[in-house]
Parts: C-alpha cells; structure tokens; sequence
C-alpha cells in the first residue's frame, strides 16, 4: 500500500485507496480472526464490538482500510456501509494513513487564551504540516484538537493520547522534534513512554499494554478541589432522607438518594384529612383515614378498605401506588380513512379520526373538530352557524 501521508482527497479523507482493498496476507488474517474473537464474546450482541475492532485494524494497518472494513462487516454481519458510517463518525479513526505519533494540539477556549492558538501556529509552520495532515517521513499526524479534558494543565498537547501539560511554543517543538527522532520522550502524567499510533490502537481495542500503572495519575491542579475540602472539613450533604434515618445506607447496592419529595421522606409527614382534596383520587379509591368515618349525610360508617396496591419503583429511586383507572373509553370510529365516505357528515367524522384525534361514532363533524372548510357546501348548515367564530355571518 502507498504511504500517501498528508494528502486529503475533496471528500476529506472519506474514502481510502483501492490498493488498502487488497486482502490480508494469510497469516496477518489469522491473527486478526483470532483477536477479533476475543473481543467479540466480551459482547452479548457481536455487533456491539465494532468500535474496538475497527481500532484493532488501526493496529494492523495504521488507519481504517477497505479489506479492514469488509473483515469487520463479515465478522459482525453487519453491511459495509454500516461500518463505513462509523469508522467516518469518530475522529480517532482515519481513513487515510496516520502517522507514527498523532499529535493534537488543544485549541478550545480555555487552551486557546492560554496560548493553544500560538502553540499550533508554531508547531505547524515547524513541521510544514495543516490539521489532519502527516509529515512526509511518516513520524507525525498534526491535529486540531477541541478539547483534551485537561483544562487545568492549559494549554495541553497531547501525542497518542498522552497527556503533556503546560505546554509552550517552545517546548511543543521540542517534543515533535524529539519523536521524529526516535528519542525517549515521557508524558507529564500516565505511562513513562508514548507508544506509537499502532500500540496504542491496540490497547484501545481492549489489549492491555501493562502501563496502566505507571507514572502520575491526577496532578496537582486537579485534586486542589479535594485538597481544600479536606483542610476544611467539608463534606457532601447527606439529604433530609439520610438525616432522618430513613434512607439505607450510601453504600448499599442499588441505594438512592432520598429527596424531599420521595415517598419515603413523605411518610413522616402526615397531611390532614381535611385537606385532601377528594377530587385528585382515582375512581374507585380509599384511604385509611377514611375507615371509620361516617358519610356526608349521616349513614352508617364506611367499611375497611381493602388491602391497598402495591408500592412498584421505576427504578430510579421514584415509587408510587399502582392505581388503574375504572373509567370506560368513549367508543370511537377506526373505520380507515379510505372506507369512509367524504360527502357525508359522519363520512368526515371518520376522515378526521383517522387523521387526528378520533371522533367518537354517531358524532356529527362540526368545523370545529374537522379539517374540512367551513363554508364547505356539503357541511350544510355548518356554514351558517351563529356560533362559529370563523363564519362571516356569525357573531365575533
């Protein structure tokens, strides 16, 4: 295959070249089934191993091929095109030749006023080299970046991922220069060394490097927040539920935050009889505070009520009563629209139900439930009705 670096077609790198069609060699395939069938029964739907595979032939290739993306599609049974929409969605996937390092500068708000915007305008006028675009040796891939989440370390540069913090002009050159080297250059936090383009892709695809615990995890800068609440004392508010002792412990699996207006905050609050409103129960329902009492006019006292419903949850921490409504839906006319007959009242009426909400049978259209012009002759006295405020005759 062609080592075209830097070259964008006029699809912008949509598309590859027909030489990254050409089939694995037999045993570079094998090894790629034999991975691929680790990852893929990590999954209960194979389709859902998609993003580590296509990173997987990053490793192999460099960039997303044409015979990476039929492998793919064969093993997931899945269409080409399903994988090429993804592949082209998700900027850490090229589709062109990527180089051994991809260096992104972060250029986003915070980055760029810190000096982000100078730091990319040096580095690529150093390198020759725009966004998206390789130097001829293949060593470096310069990228624009929006945001490497380390806003406390701008501006941030990071190559393969790989953080470098507090980054100038100077020094930014420095770390391009010290990769097309081939010179050990180590991030300012995670691993001791910068893998290249093809390891790291690897390790995305969910093979372990063994770097995970090596170098500085969370800097200064990003645990000052913590640092201060501790010297201080302070704590995350625990919630009236908590406080009361009503809610199970924060530990225990599946808990949830108890809020004022959960039921079980609720429970120690006990509400009037008084002030119930009557008019919010469903038909049908009884409450405890009714047992006992006599009735408006006088008669005998009410029965006990049944046992109640049972308390279901949606699964967020939010329960209720399960009530059910003992109301009978109006019957309504699902005669389809093609079936009914337009130059007829009830005709319309079908039209409308079909179209919007229905109408119950035996109703007559009036223009007010129909999309049919009032002054419609065959709506016959409906076009003269005093009522209907968009007739010219009626009353306004």
């Amino acid at each position: 295959m062609t080592d075209d670096f830097g070259l964008q077609s006029a699809s912008g790198h949509l598309t590859v070249p027909e030489e990254s069609k050409q089939p694995y060699p037999a045993d570079v395939e094998a090894t790629f089934r034999a991975d691929a069938a680790q990852v893929i029964a990590r999954y209960p739907h194979k389709r859902s191993a998609l993003l580590p595979l296509l990173h997987l032939v990053q490793s192999v290739d460099g960039y997303v091929t044409g015979r990476g993306i039929d492998l793919c599609a064969e093993l997931l049974d899945l269409t080409t095109a399903e994988v090429s929409g993804v592949a082209t969605f998700y900027t850490q996937y090229k589709r062109h030749p990527n180089g051994e390092y991809t260096v992104g500068v972060c250029t986003n708000t915070l980055c760029a006023i810190m000096g982000g915007d100078e730091i990319w305008e040096s580095v690529s006028e150093h390198l020759g080299v725009g966004h998206d675009e390789t130097t001829d040796d293949g060593k470096i891939t310069l990228e624009r970046v929006e945001c490497n989440a380390a806003c406390d370390y701008a501006p941030v540069v990071m190559a393969n991922w790989e953080f470098f913090d507090n980054q100038t002009p100077e020094s930014t050159r420095q770390l391009v220069d010290d990769l097309r080297e081939g010179r050990e250059v180590r991030p300012t936090r995670g691993p001791n060394r910068v893998c290249t383009f093809k390891q790291v892709s690897r390790t995305l695809a969910g093979f372990g490097d063994g770097l995970a615990d090596e170098g500085v995890g969370a800097g200064p800068a990003s645990l000052a927040g913590l640092e201060l609440a501790r010297r201080n004392g302070w704590t995350a508010p625990e919630g009236e539920g908590a406080r009361s002792g009503s809610a199970p412990s924060a530990d225990a699996p599946g808990s949830t935050e108890v809020t004022p207006g959960h039921d079980e905050a609720q429970a120690d609050k006990a509400e009037p009889a008084a002030e119930r409103d009557e008019s919010d129960d469903a038909p049908g329902e009884k409450h405890e505070s009714d047992a006992g009492s006599k009735s408006p006019t006088g008669g005998t006292p009410k029965s006990e009520p049944a046992a109640g419903p049972p308390v279901v949850s949606t699964g967020d921490g939010v329960s209720g009563v399960a009530r059910q409504a003992e109301g009978r839906a109006d019957t309504v006319d699902v005669a389809p629209t093609q079936e009914a007959d337009p130059a007829s009242a009830q005709g319309r009426a079908s039209n409308v139900s079909a179209q919007s909400a229905n109408v119950p049978v035996g109703h007559d259209a009036s223009p007010e439930a129909t999309l049919f012009d009032a002054d419609d002759p065959a709506d016959g006295d409906a076009a003269d009705d005093p009522d209907d405020p968009r007739d010219g005759k009626g009353q306004r």
